[in-house]
């Protein structure tokens, strides 16, 4: 398929956050476009008695299809897939899912940095990254593994997340494609379809 685009162009985004991520969900997914041209990945820490929670919240607030990954599921432009809680989600070569219990990564599984350094192995330069809210460094070494294929890390302004810790480690210490405020994420993930 011939690219269009160039190099500006997104195949796919991935979204991870922790404590203090939903709230910059539930401002984000209302004003996306139903459009969208690439998969969305949501990464987010939670407890498997919430399974559902996150999935019935965001499937009422956007018109994009959202659901639960599923084993050898294949990433779909235009839907959103949610991380099981309690698993690892990798993405293979052919861009189908898999799953995996293995142990936790940053007292973390789901783990942001697996999901990251899985995605930029397979997306490369086609990548986009967004690191939200949280109170531990998940997502850090992952970003620097998408920049290292030359994907895109965006990490949220510190200063408007609940829970600092996680964005913060990420600026320190991953050098930032962009820092972006929650309210003007919405603004950045719809102009990648462009």
């Amino acid at each position: 398929m011939a690219q269009t685009i160039g190099s500006t162009s997104c195949e796919a985004l991935v979204i991870g956050g922790s404590a203090g991520s939903l709230d910059v969900l539930l401002e984000v997914f209302p004003a996306l476009r139903n459009d969208i041209r690439f998969p969305i990945v949501l990464v987010v820490h939670r407890k498997a008695s919430n399974e559902s929670l996150l999935t019935d919240l965001l499937k009422s607030r956007t018109t994009l299809a959202v659901g639960e990954a599923d084993e050898k599921e294949f990433l779909l432009p235009g839907k959103v897939f949610i991380v099981p809680a309690d698993y690892h989600m990798l993405i293979e070569e052919d861009r189908s899912i898999s799953l995996d219990y293995s142990e936790k990564v940053n007292y973390s599984r789901p783990s942001i940095d697996v999901t990251f350094q899985s995605a930029a192995e397979v997306f490369k330069e086609k990548l986009v990254c967004i690191l939200l809210s949280g109170s531990n460094s998940d997502g850090v070494e992952g970003l620097k593994c998408v920049n290292s294929f030359g994907g895109r890390a965006v990490i949220q302004n510190p200063n408007t997340a609940i829970m600092p810790y996680m964005p913060q480690q990420a600026v320190l210490n991953v050098k930032p494609h962009i820092i972006l405020d929650s309210h003007d994420m919405a603004d950045y993930i719809n102009k990648l379809n462009d």
